[in-house]
């Protein structure tokens, strides 16, 4: 896996991944940015966000669950000294379908943090703690 960051001016930069796709990443303004982009840490908390709901939906397809409408909602609080690291990042996870089997949805959640999401993995290997939620609603 690659990615090559090209800086454009100020704190402007673009990612290009292997796949191909572009990610506009700026600072903010108090930093020199102008807006133009996400912000670092918030791509890491989108990469934690849709590797998470990518194996949740895969595992509960596979569960042969009807899943409808899955959204991951995520909060993080950081340190408040340089490194700002993430300290602890919650994932909650709304998810409706027909007739969905709560038990397999916790274990769906339980595999993902525990065996499949790399990148939450990563994060709780480095000291982060990581926990998660769900709610289950109708199709």
């Amino acid at each position: 896996m690659n990615t090559e960051i090209t800086w454009h001016e100020d704190v402007h930069f673009s990612a290009v991944a292997d796949s191909g796709h572009t990610v506009e990443i700026d600072g903010p303004p108090d930093a020199g940015g102008q807006n133009r982009g996400t912000r670092p840490m918030e791509l890491m908390l989108m990469g934690v966000g849709g590797c998470t709901s990518f194996d949740v939906v895969n595992i509960l397809a596979k569960s042969r669950q009807e899943v409808t409408r899955c959204v991951t909602q995520i909060t993080a609080r950081r340190a408040g000294d340089v490194p700002q690291v993430f300290e602890n990042i919650h994932i909650h996870f709304l998810i409706d379908g027909n007739n969905l089997d709560e038990k397999k949805v916790d274990r769906a959640i339980k595999l993902t943090s525990e065996k499949y999401c790399s990148a939450s993995i990563m994060l709780q290997r480095a000291g982060v703690e990581i926990t998660h939620t769900f709610e289950i609603g109708t199709g």
